[in-house]
């Protein structure tokens, strides 16, 4: 008796523990299957917004407040607007609004918005031996350009096709000149690969105000020149039309652009690091 009553007290631990074990992992599996995002969306966008920050502070708030997952992939504006023509991506944020105005006109989006802006500005070694900071009066963006052209002062191009390179090509253009030569130096690189070339070789360049702020204590660079009307950065929102790839995500892409231009999100961008640096990052300026 004592024998066969020690077997059902463990036949009954046993039931108990797998029970239990069932149940646990039951109710594991069931939260895995309320918290994993119920669907993937690809968000091609510049490389500005991942190396400052931003969208490491944005995106997880997206996700928990919709349960969609963002793929992100930074990199120029021109390679990701080529992606959004091949249907590589649902949803881009970009900035170079002619090129945006491009792709619409082309029908791979329906329509463009404002999301934000920041601004260019012009970095150099901190001694500044071009004395670029003396420049003032409405044209001192084209004069320092000029002025980094006649001394051969070193540049470091992204020449990468983003939405920084375009502006720093169009300004170029504007004073009539072709930079060429061993002092301009074509990266081929996003903003702070730029950057950190820039503060080792003691160079100029053009970044965008939010990437250099994000990485400035690891920099060895200030700001030669800043705040020229020529030198506002747009940002812009577009999803790429489903019509044209019946892969696109519209839904979830949709979603994601009326999120980054509703109230909240304004807010959120307008906050990001503004306690950190004394001034907003990013300019919300969605219509």
């Amino acid at each position: 008796m004592k024998l066969k009553r020690k077997i059902g007290i463990l036949t009954l631990a046993l039931l108990t523990a797998t029970s239990i074990t069932a149940c646990t992992n039951k109710n594991q599996n069931q939260a895995t299957k309320e918290t994993k995002p119920s669907s993937n969306l690809i968000l091609a966008t510049t490389t500005s917004t991942q190396d400052s920050g931003l969208l490491d502070d944005l995106l997880p708030k997206f996700t928990k407040e919709t349960n969609i997952e963002v793929k992100t992939i930074a990199v120029g504006t021109g390679k990701a607007i080529e992606m959004g023509e091949k249907g590589e991506a649902d949803v881009l944020l970009v900035h170079d609004t002619k090129s945006e105005e491009k792709f619409v006109k082309d029908g791979f989006a329906k329509e463009r918005h404002d999301v934000m802006y920041n601004d260019f500005i012009i970095v150099g070694p901190k001694n500044d031996p071009l004395k670029l900071k003396e420049i003032t009066g409405e044209n001192k963006t084209e004069d320092a350009l000029k002025k980094i052209y006649e001394d051969k002062g070193m540049f470091i191009s992204r020449a990468d096709d983003s939405g920084t390179n375009k502006k720093e090509l169009k300004l170029w253009k504007s004073v009539e000149l072709k930079p060429e030569g061993d002092w301009y130096v074509e990266a081929g690189s996003g903003m702070g690969e730029v950057l950190k070339m820039a503060s080792e070789k003691q160079a100029y360049t053009i970044t965008d105000r939010g990437t250099f702020l994000a990485m400035k204590d690891k920099l060895n660079l200030e700001v030669v020149v800043e705040n020229d009307k020529s030198l506002k950065n747009q940002y812009g929102v577009m999803c790429v039309n489903p019509d044209k790839f019946k892969n696109i995500n519209s839904k979830d892409a949709k979603k994601f652009e009326e999120w980054i231009l509703n109230d909240k999100t304004q807010k959120d961008i307008s906050e990001f690091k503004k306690a950190e640096y004394g001034q907003s990052l990013f300019n919300p300026n969605a219509k």
